[in-house]
């Protein structure tokens, strides 16, 4: 990301900054790397560090089921009758040491603040809007969305009353970037890239809380979840700058890549984290080659699992898959379009499918629940009739 600066901060870093009382503003150095990472600097009315209680509450990382016969897999996340606010309702469906991915249909505001301190979390938004209200300030967020939350990061998601949001999330292990291929070596987006700074979205303001109480923020850390219980509104800063902040990014300024044949995966992707990549297939012209095959040829994952969530339209290689959903297509087998699909593609001109991708570079793992909400007919619907 890119340098910003948000409500009020001294001339000069670690120098006096004071309020109108002539007390201190707590200044807190928040990094990536140790000090060699992204970092930003956050001014707040009191210590981040005053904690009244800490309490252990218990692991959040899921139970995964034991190793199948190797096939692919179909998930039916709108079949899932959990709800409620962006913690409680997530259903973990797949993961690995390097991520846990998952859906969540929320519809209440989390009653208590929260923060990832395992990782960098991504929410793409596919229906619902709302309020992110973090201690950088407030984002608000539609349909198509990626919200991107640094680790660390204080936070509460806020829907819209009445509403629904339906999010597809990673909570990674890692930090979540734009591909270092389309960046230069001062860290600006290239002209070749299919999106720009102007797409992305800071905090739009900073609410400031000076508020004394009881206020409890709840942390992952270490693949645990505890509870702090704070003296004071969490989100009590003042003002901040530097390069680690939340931000959005909707999918439709993405600007897809096209070719006189087909393009393969990569000029699709969107975002990068250890051993994984997200791509967005987005509305696009097809190929211009006279004699091109606009579907996707079959391929053999021999390095990566392939994940797909379905959002909107006819996704151009898939049949009788439902919006909401996600197929597996694992490592170590073929992956292709559904028959009749190939032909069929011939000679149109666009498509108007979105969906998310995620590939893995170490193999995905399906939480013990996910079979609860499993087509387990998807591995024979490349069997023609």
């Amino acid at each position: 990301m890119y340098y910003r600066q948000m409500g009020r901060i001294p001339h000069k870093r670690h120098t006096i900054f004071k309020k109108d009382d002539s007390s201190l503003y707590r200044e807190q150095v928040m990094g990536t790397r140790g000090f060699s990472g992204t970092q930003s600097i956050l001014y707040h009315h009191y210590m981040p560090t005053e904690v009244l209680k800490a309490e252990l509450v218990g692991m959040y990382l899921p139970e995964y089921e034991d190793q199948q016969a190797l096939k692919h897999r179909l998930f039916l996340t709108n079949q899932t009758i959990k709800t409620g606010d962006a913690l409680t309702a997530r259903e973990y469906i797949l993961g690995n040491q390097d991520l846990i991915i998952g859906t969540a249909s929320v519809n209440e505001t989390m009653k208590s603040f929260y923060r990832n301190g395992d990782g960098d979390e991504m929410m793409f938004i596919h229906y619902g809007s709302g309020k992110l209200e973090t201690m950088f300030g407030s984002i608000t967020y539609r349909s198509g969305d990626y919200l991107l939350i640094p680790i660390g990061t204080i936070y509460r998601l806020i829907p819209n009353e009445n509403e629904v949001t339906k999010i597809l999330f990673i909570e990674s292990f890692s930090q979540i970037t734009t591909p270092k291929r389309y960046r230069n070596e001062y860290g600006q987006m290239l002209e070749h890239s299919p999106f720009c700074e102007r797409d992305f979205r800071g905090p739009e303001i900073l609410e400031t809380f000076d508020q004394i109480g009881e206020f409890e923020v709840v942390t992952k850390s270490r693949g645990l979840i505890h509870s702090h219980l704070l003296g004071h509104h969490p989100l009590d800063v003042v003002g901040w700058d530097g390069y680690l902040y939340p931000w959005a990014f909707n999918v439709e300024d993405f600007e897809p890549i096209t070719g006189r044949i087909h393009q393969p995966p990569p000029v699709h992707q969107t975002f990068e984290g250890n051993n994984f990549v997200v791509c967005s297939f987005v509305p696009r012209l097809f190929d211009y080659h006279p004699e091109a095959i606009p579907a996707p040829y079959y391929h053999s994952n021999v390095n990566s699992d392939e994940l797909l969530y379905y959002v909107k339209g006819n996704f151009m290689s898939r049949k009788g898959v439902q919006l909401e959903s996600i197929t597996l297509h694992p490592s170590g087998i073929p992956h292709g379009p559904h028959p009749g699909k190939t032909e069929a593609s011939i000679g149109k001109k666009e498509t108007l499918e979105l969906a998310v991708m995620i590939d893995t570079f170490h193999p995905l793992k399906v939480v013990k629940t996910a079979s609860q909400i499993e087509d387990t007919n998807y591995m024979f619907s490349w069997v023609e009739k």
